[in-house]
């Protein structure tokens, strides 16, 4: 399945609930992989983002769905990319 990463930044609400209930950030990705996508791995960051979420999810509409779903909850404004691994950037390249 293809890869995507992403970028996550908490709104007011969102940290609020996050340092009430930091466990919510482990609720969620159980509620991404409810929606079909598979959470590779996550890092909370320092600077304009709060969270990098490495995802493997079967299309861009299922990413795009889960983009949408999670923004429209008003805790997290959320920017997608995919991504493809260098050894396979490298090969479509030659």
């Amino acid at each position: 399945m293809p890869i995507y990463i992403m970028m996550s930044t908490l709104t007011d609400e969102g940290r609020k609930t996050i340092k009430k209930h930091p466990e919510r950030i482990e609720e969620v990705n159980r509620e991404i992989e409810n929606m079909g996508a598979k959470v590779l791995a996550q890092y909370a960051l320092l600077g304009q983002y709060d969270f990098i979420t490495i995802l493997d999810a079967p299309n861009n509409e299922s990413i795009a769905r889960i983009s949408i779903e999670m923004g429209s909850r008003g805790t997290v404004q959320i920017m997608t990319l995919p991504a493809m691994p260098v050894e396979e950037f490298i090969e479509k390249m030659s």
